[in-house]
Formats: C-alpha cells, structure tokens, sequence
C-alpha cells in the first residue's frame, strides 16, 4: 500500500488550507487554542460555515448532501482543522445518526431528518448509556411497549439515560430501548428517535470535574412517540447500534487533534525551562515525549491502512475498536504531558484566579489557565464510546476467536 499522498490530495489538502485561512473566524480559533468552552451559538455559527461550503457531513455522498468524500480527503480535511484550531462539529447528528439513518433508515425518514441535520433545525444527542448500562451497553433496561392510541401506533418509552452530552441544547435524542425484555440481551433493543419536546423527557446537568457542564441525566416518563421513529427493524436496533459506533469511535480516537496537540507541545517545551534548560533537554520529559510520539506514528499508518482500506469498499471492523484505544491513550498522555509542562502556570481548579500558583514577574504560557481542566476532562476519552477494556474484549472475540 502506498502510504503517501497522490497530486490530486495535496491540491485538495491546500484547498482545505485556504478555506480555513479565509473562513474560520479568529474568535473561534482563538477560543480552541486556549481550550476555552464553546457555546452553542459558537458552534452553531461553525456548523453554519461548512454547511455553506458543503463540507459539514463529511461521512455522506452527494446525493443526501455530502461532499462525496474519499476516506483519504475526509482524513485530511480533519487534519487541517486540527492544525488551524478549527472547532470539531458537533458530531450525533451529521456524523453519527446521519450515516446510520443513510443506511437502515427509510425513505421517508431519511428525507424527513437528513435536512434538518444540514441545516441546524435539529440539534441530536445520543441516548446510549443508562447507570447500570454503561461498558456493558446491552444491559440497558429503558423500556418502549407499542401501543395504539388515537393518533395512531406509538412507543411508550420509560427510564433513564446517563452522560448524555450536550443534551441541555438538543431538541431530538436518537436512543436505545428494550422492546422485548424476554429476548436475549441484544435482541431485544429498538433504535427509537425521540423528540426532546415531548411530555414526559426531563434533563438534569452533570458538572464534571473540570466545572462544565457537558454532560446530563435524560429521564423519560409515559413518553409517547410515533412508531414511524423506528428506525430499521423492532429488536434489530443493535445493529443500527454498532453501525453508529464504528463511527463514534474512529472520531474519540481523534488522530489529527494528537497531531496538532503533540506539535504544540513539543514547541512550549521548547521555550519552557527547568533548572535553566529548555524542558526538551529534561531526560524523562524527553523520553516520554518521544514515546508518545512513536505512538503516535505508528496509528497514523494504521489510520491510513484503514482509510485505504474503506476506499476499496472494506467494511469497518476491530480496526476501529484498535484506533479507538490507541487514540484516547495517546490523546491522554499528551494532556498530561501539557500539563507538566505548564507546571505552576497551570490552574488546578476552573475556579482559579489568573494569578494562583503563579511566579511574581513572569507570564503564563498560551493555554496555562485550560491545562488542567483538559487533563481532567479528557480521563473520560478511554471510557466513553465503549471503555477500552471493552474494546480488548471485542478485538479478541473478533481477531483470536476467544
């Protein structure tokens, strides 16, 4: 396989440069670099942009209103914006229900929610975990009895969802439920859509350990919805599940996020100093530095095995439980390293006045007061998606046959 880029992907890869050059406004930019928090309206207008460049769902063919990407162009495209501190859209609906409705939805579905995804009009959150179905996914307990009432045949949903993020701005929430609680685990799990407005759904917010609120408690009570929101088969929705998953999973493991982050990391060790020598020329700092980044190397080929094999019509499989693990150590390793190397610059707490723990006289490196609040909440990356432990279990039922 050839690992390097044709003619046609350069060009496109500085296509994607000078869009970003031009189109990404400064205040956004400035707001990723520092890790600060987005609003909705931050990412809204982000949404907006690509969308009128026709660059928002990058998983999507043209004839639903994607660019019709190759694997190669979409890995590039999210390089870039990596490296010019794009923000990441939003990704449950263009980048996770949207594959999934393309591909087991019907018609009517697909021609009903694929616009609104497009054009900001629903805001989607994923209805996965519950408390005491989180790793162990299938043991989800939310129950949906079909029923019919005079508006027609529906769903009665009951009980609650976990970690639901961003679900305090979401007005729809794609979810898994139980609608045959005497089937074996996976068997009995419908994929429902949701409406956040419905009599019946309560949100209640989650603050993390870095003070934000991201994720939150959905409860659903006698929620009423329309059977035409089933998507694919009754006690299928397992299916749907991990079709959506592989695509969640690739993205957590966020291959050009680490190449852009270790990049800026190498160069603020370059201008720190320890004991009057650049932290570079710290032993232990450099060797785990160097380590990271052979990690890190070594996925980015994998990466691109895997891309060029979708692009000869492979299927995704435990490629992406592989990249999922690898990813969210390295993108761990990487925070706590950018940790160490704000050291007393780097706020312990969210709360933290500007000047806590700092040296009289100096001035914080770019990014310091974000540090610990990024090495915080990015101990999440290798639990959610299916924890990594999880993602061992799939690779050796799928590779060894155990």
């Amino acid at each position: 396989m050839d690992l390097n880029f044709s003619q046609e992907e350069i060009a496109f890869r500085d296509e994607v440069r000078s869009f970003l050059d031009t189109r990404l406004p400064r205040h956004l930019a400035d707001k990723v670099r520092e890790g600060a928090h987005l609003t909705k309206a931050d990412m809204q207008e982000w949404h907006a942009i690509l969308q009128q460049r026709g660059w928002l769902a990058s998983h999507w063919p043209k004839e639903w209103g994607g660019p019709g990407w190759t694997p190669i162009e979409k890995f590039l495209f999210e390089n870039e914006c990596a490296q010019a501190y794009a923000p990441r859209p939003v990704p449950f609906g263009t980048h996770m229900l949207g594959p999934a409705l393309i591909k087991y939805g019907t018609e009517e579905q697909k021609r009903r929610w694929l616009p609104r995804m497009l054009d900001g009009s629903d805001w989607w959150c994923q209805g996965y975990s519950e408390p005491g179905a989180g790793s162990d996914l299938a043991a989800l307990t939310t129950s949906a009895v079909r029923r019919t009432d005079e508006r027609g045949e529906c769903y009665v949903v009951n009980g609650q969802k976990i970690w639901t993020t961003l679900a305090q701005h979401a007005n729809m929430i794609f979810c898994l439920v139980r609608t045959d609680p005497q089937a074996k685990k996976q068997e009995g799990i419908s994929f429902l859509l949701v409406d956040m407005k419905t009599s019946g759904v309560e949100v209640r917010p989650i603050i993390t350990l870095d003070g934000a609120h991201d994720v939150n408690e959905v409860f659903f009570t006698d929620v009423r919805v329309p059977a035409e929101n089933l998507v694919g088969m009754e006690n299928k929705g397992w299916d749907c599940a991990k079709y959506l998953l592989t695509f969640e999973r690739t993205d957590i493991a966020g291959v050009g996020q680490s190449v852009a982050a270790l990049s800026r990391l190498r160069q603020l060790a370059g201008t720190v100093h320890r004991g009057g020598r650049p932290l570079l020329q710290d032993p232990l700092f450099a060797a785990r530095l160097a380590r990271v980044e052979i990690e890190l190397e070594n996925m980015k080929t994998t990466n691109l095995r895997v891309l060029a094999s979708a692009a000869r019509g492979a299927a995704p499989g435990v490629e992406t439980s592989i990249l999922k693990i690898r990813g969210t150590e390295i993108r761990q390793e990487i925070t706590s390293l950018n940790r160490r190397a704000m050291g007393v610059y780097a706020r312990p707490l969210p709360e933290a006045s500007p000047g806590d723990g700092q040296s009289p006289g100096l001035s914080a490196p770019q990014g310091a007061a974000s540090a610990a609040a990024q090495y915080f909440n990015q101990r999440k990356l290798s639990i959610f998606g299916g924890s990594n432990e999880i993602q061992k279990n799939i690779i050796a039922k799928m590779m060894m046959g155990r």
